[in-house]
C-alpha cells in the first residue's frame, strides 16, 4: 500500500516547525555558533515574536554588547524590561533570564542612559539588585547590593550579609570584599585567604582590583600569618564565617 502525503501537508508541517520558537531558538543558536549573527539575530527575533524568553533575552545581550550589530542600549533596556514585566512561572526555565535582566536594569538605572528618560537612579537600581537576589538568588545581584552598602558606608552587617550569600557560590568579587572586610577588622589571616583565593578564581575583568587589594593586604601580614592564609585559602575558605561586628 502506497501513502501519498500531498505538498500542501509537508509545507504546513514545515510550517508548524518553523514557527515552534524553541526551534528559531536553536536556530539561532547554531547561527551563533556558526558566526552567522545577523541569521542568528533574524532567528532570535522570530522566537521571541512567540514568547521565548530566551531569545529575547539574547537579543537584549546582543545589543547591550554591540555583539554582531551596533550597540544600543535603550533598545537592550527595553527588551529588558519586557522580560521582567512578561514575568515567568514559578521553578521554570524562564526565571533565569528574568533574573539576569532584572540585574542588567539594574545596572542601566545606575549609570543612566544618555538622551532618553533612564536617569541615574541608585534607589531603583538597589529595589531591582534586591527582586533578583531575593526573588531568584542571583549572586551577581548579591553581591552588588553589598558592594552598594559597602560604597555608602551603611549598615555594614547587612552588607557582609548579602556578600557572604554570594562568596558562598563563590563569586570572586564577593569573596574579595569580604576578605578585605575581615581584614581591615583585625581577621587577619582569614581576610588574607579569602582575598588570595578570590584572585585566583577572578576573571580578567576583575582581576586587578582584587590583585590590588590582596597586595595590599599580603604586604601589611607578616611572614607566618601569610603561611597560614595560604594553607587556608586551600583548604579552609567554605568554613571562614563572616562577621561584620
Amino acid at each position: 500500500m502506497v501513502v501519498s502525503i500531498g505538498t500542501s501537508a509537508l509545507a504546513a508541517d514545515e510550517g508548524e516547525r518553523s514557527a515552534d520558537p524553541w526551534a528559531q531558538f536553536r536556530s539561532g543558536y547554531q547561527l551563533y555558533r556558526s558566526g552567522d549573527k545577523d541569521g542568528a539575530l533574524a532567528a532570535y527575533a522570530k522566537a521571541a515574536q512567540e514568547g521565548h524568553a530566551g531569545a529575547k533575552w539574547k537579543m537584549a545581550r546582543m545589543y547591550a554588547d554591540g555583539d554582531g550589530i551596533a550597540e544600543d542600549d535603550y533598545r537592550a533596556f527595553q527588551m529588558f524590561r519586557k522580560i521582567v514585566d512578561d514575568g515567568a512561572v514559578p521553578g521554570s526555565q524562564e526565571e533565569i533570564f528574568v533574573s539576569d535582566a532584572l540585574v542588567a536594569l539594574a545596572r542601566y538605572f545606575r549609570t543612566g542612559i544618555a538622551n532618553t528618560e533612564v536617569r541615574p537612579n541608585e534607589s531603583a537600581a538597589m529595589d531591582l539588585y534586591v527582586r533578583a537576589a531575593s526573588v531568584y538568588g542571583n549572586t551577581q545581584a548579591q553581591f552588588e547590593i553589598g558592594h552598594m552598602l559597602l560604597d555608602e558606608q551603611r549598615n555594614l552587617r547587612r552588607a557582609a550579609r548579602w556578600l557572604q550569600l554570594a562568596a558562598g557560590k563563590g563569586h570572586a568579587g564577593a569573596q574579595a570584599l569580604l576578605g578585605d572586610l575581615l581584614f581591615q577588622k583585625g581577621r587577619t589571616v582569614e581576610g588574607l585567604a579569602m582575598l588570595t583565593t578570590a584572585l585566583n578564581k577572578a576573571g580578567s575583568n576583575d582581576r586587578g582590583w582584587i590583585r590590588q587589594r590582596q597586595e595590599q593586604a599580603f604586604g601589611l601580614a607578616s611572614e607566618a600569618e601569610r603561611r597560614l592564609a595560604y594553607e587556608m585559602s586551600r583548604h579552609q575558605l567554605g568554613e571562614i564565617v563572616v562577621s561584620a561586628e
